[in-house]
């Protein structure tokens, strides 16, 4: 069992050594790690030629339609807005609410980050907010870096709460419930990731130690509590759909208010550098500057399960392929409109004609940011279908299995690193939720321990696995033109993920006892 637990393990193993210690770039060590998982399903885990392969172009199709479709997107209207010399006004605005630099980190890559998570997910959290942070001055290294710590806890909740809702709906469980205890497993983390981005951007600034922070700390906790606590509110009396949404919106009003009142414009060492032309900004000149952001927003929001007079034609507008051959196949679906990909694009056109830009200009402007993506997209390609082959295989079961029968009543301390594990491999909380959520159900139902709560426990520690997911780090590098350095990205959060699945394992373990009990 151990043996084949480490077997199973070596696409894994690999991308960790390429990417970390080799320093390898993602378009490279992701395509060798595809290769392994080929050989190994091939001669060890017997799985069937045609089932390999129409496994891995399974995940080709998903890496495409959706999931590089929305990135591109998400891509392509920052650089529209770039194009269009809006992101100056832009940055005008952000730096009117604060020009200290932790605070426009709290409110862009944590609160807005967020916000983005919760409407679209699918990476756009982390595309945009680095975007706009690079525009804003800030290095392109730090900026992937502080976007994926802050792209953490939202993700449980994102795309309108598909990860939560899919864990409950695939183990029968109640989605009010599995929510409620997804905040609660979430809650310290949820306070403590504000921290960690403002403690990294002041590092990054050379802070000198914690009287460096002291007028912003209580900021920063009420950026955290203002996110949590609406978050759990809405999980437990409205549903798993809008907990991110809800919460990073009051997130991002109490860290503006605040730092309006409690910084009121004092100067500060770590103040971002902006020249003043001196103009004031309209009412008109900042709605056509944001334009395609607010279209996004709309787009998002009137098309989603929370409208279903709209959401349900435009679902429905959809063609469903046969494509793996093997045992428990299902057809995949391409969802033509209404999905996030799609919905941005429009938007962004519609923007930039707004922004006055010509047809043929926002045509060069996508054109570029497919070049741009283009390795990105490589590598995103090959993860999905590394994933989908590990899946298909048994490989990723295989994983869980060992891990379960080897902690036995000490499960629930890596009931989380479960989940991160399918997110690290996947890409995606949703996929962790279908690939491990039964298992941690039927763990609990074995163990006499409360089924949601290790459900919960799943969705949970996938969030940290987005922090180190090469899928994530490829999105990261593709907003900052840092495609190529994913490794040294890697380095830089490796301890975060540390951080946030011992934390979970911990509250797994004691919190059920607490709460439940």
């Amino acid at each position: 069992m151990f043996i084949q637990f480490i077997l199973a393990m070596l696409p894994i193993i690999w991308l960790i050594i390429a990417l970390s210690g080799l320093k390898m770039a993602g378009h490279i060590a992701c395509p060798i790690a595809l290769v392994i998982t080929v050989i190994e399903a091939l001669f060890l885990w017997k799985q069937k030629l045609i089932d390999v392969l129409t496994g891995g172009v399974e995940g080709f199709a998903m890496a495409i339609w959706p999931i590089c479709l929305v990135i591109v997107a998400a891509v392509f209207t920052y650089n529209l807005v770039v194009h269009t010399k809006n992101m100056e006004l832009i940055k005008k605005m952000l730096t009117s609410v604060s020009k200290d630099k932790r605070i426009l980190v709290l409110i862009i890559a944590w609160g807005f980050g967020g916000f983005m998570e919760g409407m679209a997910g699918f990476g756009t959290a982390v595309a945009i907010p680095a975007g706009i942070l690079c525009g804003l001055g800030f290095e392109p290294i730090f900026a992937a870096t502080v976007c994926l710590v802050a792209n953490t806890t939202p993700v449980a909740f994102g795309s309108i709460g598909i990860p939560t809702v899919t864990a409950a709906n695939v183990t029968g469980l109640s989605p009010h419930l599995t929510a409620s205890y997804v905040v609660l497993q979430l809650a310290i983390m949820v306070i403590v990731a504000p921290f960690l981005v403002v403690f990294i951007t002041g590092k990054h600034e050379g802070a000198k130690g914690i009287g460096d922070y002291k007028e912003i700390l209580f900021i920063t906790l009420m950026s955290g509590i203002s996110f949590v606590v609406p978050q759990y509110l809405t999980a437990r009396f409205i549903g798993a759909e809008l907990p991110a949404v809800i919460g990073s919106v009051c997130c991002m009003a109490v860290t503006i208010i605040l730092a309006k009142v409690i910084l009121k414009g004092k100067p500060s060492k770590f103040d971002i550098e902006l020249e003043d032309d001196g103009e004031a900004l309209t009412l008109k000149d900042a709605i056509v500057a944001w334009s395609p952001f607010i279209l996004v927003l709309v787009f998002l929001l009137v098309t989603s399960s929370l409208v279903p007079a709209i959401n349900g034609p435009l679902s429905s507008i959809k063609s469903s392929v046969p494509i793996y051959t093997g045992k428990g196949a299902s057809p995949y679906t391409f969802t033509w409109i209404g999905t996030p990909g799609v919905l941005i694009l429009i938007a962004a056109f519609i923007g930039g004609l707004i922004q006055k830009c010509p047809i043929g200009e926002i045509f060069k402007v996508l054109w570029d940011t497919i070049v741009q993506m283009f390795k990105t997209i490589i590598t995103i390609m090959a993860v999905l279908a590394t994933a989908k082959i590990m899946g298909y295989s048994g490989m990723t079961q295989s994983i869980a299995n060992f891990i379960v029968g080897v902690t036995g009543s000490l499960y629930p301390l890596v009931a989380p690193l479960i989940g991160s594990i399918g997110t690290f491999v996947t890409g995606s909380s949703t996929s962790s939720s279908v690939l491990f959520s039964k298992l941690q159900s039927s763990t609990g139902a074995e163990l006499g321990i409360n089924q949601a709560w290790l459900v919960a426990a799943n969705t949970v520690g996938s969030t940290a696995g987005k922090i180190i997911s090469p899928q994530s780090i490829a999105i990261a590098t593709a907003a900052t033109a840092t495609v190529g350095k994913e490794s040294e990205i890697l380095t830089k959060v490796i301890k975060y993920f540390v951080l946030f699945v011992v934390v979970y394992g911990l509250v797994c373990y004691f919190g059920e006892g607490i709460i439940i009990g």
